[in-house]
């Protein structure tokens, strides 16, 4: 992972100047530029520490919350799912107020600390004699709750870097969360060998098995995330041409900082890029969804088969995600962030397009009355149900394709698998261009002030998108079919798009609006 701000820590000291610039003679110390970006590589290590503690255990809770009280069900487990993205919302722009005013060792030590105290609850979740399904609600939502600091370590990151090195190192930082996302159920995979049963540690009544080592571990990891964090971290904080500003974060003062420039933050580009990584982000959230659903009603998958090649197919999106970060880093350079993100805007809506039923087709028709077991019809709950159970029973003929209890199974072309798969490598090159765009056009525009409250709101904006997404994309999928569904989404990324063009002059840096810095390009 170090070797992701590689290409960011080339850049000039200043970045690029002018000739005549009153800025040309302030040289920033190798030093400070040293400390400044092992700084930033702690941060992308917490980022990363981040999603792996969403992603780690997200197979394994409905089985472990079956085993610690069997009165939990599926409406339950939607809850304890939906309550890690609640908890981060809500913690985000407190996180974020906090640190506008404090060190962000503060800010970033209380909300590492409270992970590992939520994972360390979540391995303990088996003991109290009763209401154990509340314990663990509790501990996944501290574990989003603590989280929150992913508003923290962006709004570092925009406040230590320049103009010139902002999207490489937002860039690094979407991509050390991808790969978090990634490897969280690997993990989860490797711990699987202990076993239920595990091993006791009678001393503490620790149980240690498939369902608390990842925990446990990621307790261990936040503990030597907060131990660098305290050890390596200094506060830095730098304007858009990398002078040392002042700030209530130093530590210390230093008579060479220069005092933060003056100027109002343009309130309708925070407002419309907040609007943007909303969509961007409900967009990819309903993808990821009906995957599943979807696979299994036009291609008569099994369960098991929509696991298996969902997973795969998930696993694939991540990595392709990763590569786009490291690429949209040069092309950026080359024509700017904003035709960046209208792109990568443009290629998602071509990707859902992609996806509308065409011809005359039909997909296989399950006509056997399943109920809980019809994929599409059922709660999020009930479909982390399903496929544990799935990959746990004895195997027998389940009946397979689109259920007769949604009725557009009736009259609804198939989607063919070519394109499915052309819409999901599409999906997977536009959305990681415009997660990363909108998070740097939206630091550059807020400028060289603090924002850890606006980074808070953006978080927040985003962990929502993460609810309402799979809300939204189930009861329409499941009633009107993907038709309508597809179409929706494509009418939502048009208007996105339009938005974008309304607004695109305005979404500029903040040294550009006013007059500091020339922008480079369109």
């Amino acid at each position: 992972m170090a070797s992701l701000e590689t290409e960011a820590e080339q850049e000039p000291l200043l970045g690029c100047r002018t000739s005549g610039s009153r800025e040309w003679n302030v040289i920033e110390t190798e030093e400070h530029y040293k400390s400044r970006w092992r700084s930033i590589r702690i941060l992308y290590l917490t980022m990363f520490l981040s999603s792996v503690a969403f992603s780690i255990v997200i197979m394994s809770i409905w089985p472990y919350l079956q085993k610690i009280d069997p009165t939990a069900d599926a409406s339950f487990l939607g809850w304890v799912i939906a309550s890690f993205s609640i908890g981060q919302m809500v913690a985000s722009p407190m996180f974020g107020l906090w640190s506008n005013y404090r060190p962000r060792k503060e800010p970033l030590f209380v909300s590492i600390f409270i992970s590992v105290a939520a994972n360390c609850l979540y391995a303990y979740v088996h003991v109290p004699a009763s209401h154990n399904k509340y314990y663990m609600l509790v501990a996944r939502g501290l574990v989003g709750f603590g989280a929150g600091n992913v508003a923290v370590v962006r709004s570092y990151i925009a406040g230590a870097t320049s103009l010139q090195e902002r999207t490489s190192a937002m860039a690094n930082t979407s991509a050390c969360q991808a790969l978090g996302f990634i490897l969280g159920p690997v993990f989860q995979t490797c711990f699987a060998l202990i076993g239920e049963k595990g091993v006791t540690w009678d001393a503490v009544d620790l149980q240690i098995n498939m369902y608390t080592a990842p925990v446990l571990l990621g307790a261990c990891l936040g503990v030597l995330n907060i131990i660098l964090i305290l050890t390596i971290l200094r506060e830095h904080r730098v304007d858009d041409s990398g002078r040392q500003c002042k700030s209530i974060n130093f530590e210390e003062a230093n008579t060479d900082e220069v005092q933060i420039p003056q100027g109002n933050i343009d309130q309708v580009a925070v407002v419309a890029t907040n609007i943007l990584f909303f969509v961007v982000l409900f967009i990819f959230a309903l993808f990821e969804t009906i995957v599943t659903p979807l696979t299994m009603d036009m291609y008569a998958w099994t369960r098991e088969q929509a696991v298996l090649y969902g997973g795969i197919i998930l696993a694939a999106l991540g990595i392709e995600a990763v590569l786009i970060f490291m690429g949209v880093k040069l092309l950026s350079k080359k024509i700017g962030e904003r035709a960046v993100l209208l792109g990568g805007l443009t290629i998602v809506w071509v990707g859902f397009f992609i996806l509308l039923p065409w011809g005359n087709q039909f997909p296989k028709i399950q006509w056997e009355d399943l109920h809980n077991n019809s994929i599409p019809s059922a709660t999020f709950g009930e479909i982390i149900i399903n496929f544990w159970k799935s990959s746990r029973e004895d195997h027998y003929e389940e009946p397979t394709g689109c259920p007769i209890e949604q009725a557009w199974c009736l009259y609804t072309p198939v989607i063919h698998l070519a394109q499915f798969l052309t819409s999901t490598l599409l999906v997977g090159i536009g959305y990681p261009a415009c997660n990363v765009m909108s998070y740097t056009l939206y630091s550059k525009i807020l400028g060289p002030k603090p924002q850890g409250v606006y980074m808070g709101w953006l978080t927040a904006s985003g962990s929502g998108a993460r609810i309402l997404g799979p809300v939204f994309i189930s009861q329409v999928y499941t009633y009107w079919g993907p038709r309508w569904a597809f179409s929706l989404v494509c009418g939502i990324v048009i208007l996105t798009i339009t938005l974008l063009g309304a607004v695109y002059k305005r979404l500029i840096a903040f040294s550009v609006r006013h007059g500091r810095i020339r922008e480079s390009a369109s």
